[in-house]
């Protein structure tokens, strides 16, 4: 990418941002302290001191524009309970200071065409925000706000989409290969391993078919549930996911700041690992594993039947997404129906593999061989132990950050995020 196709993200990603709190009063930016949210105003000052780290200060050797930045937004040294305590500038100063930061970050990039390093470092601070967005759509949900305003309204159709893609086994080079533009230091890099024959549901499980699960007692069951599910479930108290309720003999969900009846094609949403395990073993199915994930994602067959040595950049090949092949970039409000872009299909005719929802896997967030952290040393390495994988994407995940080897992360309890799940078949 140009120079000034990098600064144009840069100042993208930042009128995405200030749109999803604009519509906010000074209040909402400081919300109630919880585990799975931060306080508003400090996300999007703290977003501005990314920027400036590795846009401005790293590249410039320049001091931060406030003189106390890094004692306020410094996400690996100012611990998540300690936020609410912060004597944070008002809103009007840090939006001054975000201003002042992508000024000066626009400036320098637009210095610095055929700077390796410095569009590295652009990138990151861009999909950083992206990432951050994608965080404040999840909290106005959990904080039960309204809706955003900047996203769309339309909600494709198509219904469901039954049946098993039959997946071939072979040898698939899992990760990013070098030469990437950019890549994370987690999908680094690709290495060859095995993969046996397997068949993944086409799409992602409904909210139809996870009450079938509730209404069947699929929360009461422990024999459901793993240990460490067991675990969460009498901790937390979940008799339902979050955000349902009964009314009327009909199960409702919360959207945002109001109360709607499950469409039953619809991807579910804001379910956690332990749920989806629990609902693979009531249905005598099974999480993919991330190997199968990115197969079934960006595989393609070779001649014998057998998985070929190439892959799809995208599920449907080498074009990058647009609108009418995945649900990305807040086009709407919610997921939609699982049978809907029809035109995004894997080869193998798995749908949706990039948006709508991020898809639980079977396994724990662990580096690949001969992993070495990026710059920014603390985006993988202190994680990689008690998270989960998930892959794909979200509607409110942006198109440059969907990828079928991205490789996102949260603790296995999270249910606060954009997540639902596919599944496999049981090995026989």
């Amino acid at each position: 990418m140009s120079a000034e196709m990098l600064a144009r993200d840069l100042l993208d990603a930042r009128q995405r941002l200030l749109s999803l709190v604009e519509d906010l009063a000074d209040e909402q930016l400081l919300v109630p302290q919880q585990r799975t949210v931060n306080p508003i105003l400090w996300e999007i000052g703290h977003v501005a001191w990314f920027q400036e780290l590795w846009c401005v200060r790293e590249r410039a050797q320049a001091a931060s524009l406030r003189h106390d930045a890094d004692e306020l937004y410094d996400s690996a040294a100012v611990l998540h309970d300690t936020r609410w305590s912060l004597r944070l500038p008002e809103r009007s100063a840090t939006l001054d200071y975000m201003t002042r930061v992508l000024d000066a970050s626009v400036t320098i990039q637009r210095a610095s065409d055929g700077d390796p390093r410095a569009a590295y470092l652009t990138r990151l601070a861009t999909l950083h925000e992206d990432m951050h967005g994608e965080a404040l759509v999840y909290t106005r949900r959990t904080l039960g706000y309204a809706p955003p305003r900047v996203a769309g309204t339309g909600i494709p159709g198509r219904g469901s989409l039954a049946g098993d893609a039959a997946i071939p086994g072979g040898l698939f080079r899992l990760g990013t290969e070098p030469g990437s533009e950019f890549t994370f230091d987690n999908e680094m890099w690709a290495h060859e391993l095995s993969v046996e024959p397997f068949r993944i549901a086409r799409a992602a499980t409904t909210q139809a078919e996870f009450a079938r699960f509730v209404d069947d007692g699929g929360y009461e069951r422990d024999d459901l549930w793993s240990e460490a599910g067991r675990a969460w479930k009498r901790a937390s108290k979940a008799r339902q996911p979050l955000h349902w309720r009964r009314e009327g003999g009909l199960w409702m969900r919360r959207h945002y700041d109001r109360h709607v009846e499950l469409e039953p094609d619809v991807a579910v949403l804001h379910v956690n690992a332990f749920e989806a395990d629990a609902y693979c073993a009531w249905a005598g199915r099974r999480l993919p594993t991330e190997l199968e994930w990115e197969v079934a994602a960006c595989g393609i067959p070779d001649v014998n039947g057998r998985i070929s040595a190439e892959k799809r950049a995208f599920p449907w090949g080498d074009e990058a997404p647009t609108p009418d092949r995945a649900h990305l970039d807040l086009r709407a409000n919610e997921p939609c129906d699982v049978g809907a872009y029809p035109s995004g299909d894997s080869a193998f005719g798995c749908r949706q593999m990039l948006g709508n929802v991020w898809e639980w896997c079977a396994d724990e967030f662990r580096p690949y061989p001969g992993f070495a952290a990026g710059p920014y040393r603390e985006y993988s390495e202190p994680w990689f132990s008690g998270h989960r994988v998930l892959r794909g994407g979200s509607f409110a995940t942006r198109s440059r950050l969907a990828s079928p080897t991205y490789r996102n992360f949260y603790t296995p309890d999270r249910r606060d995020v954009l997540a639902g799940f596919r599944t496999c078949v049981r090995h026989a």
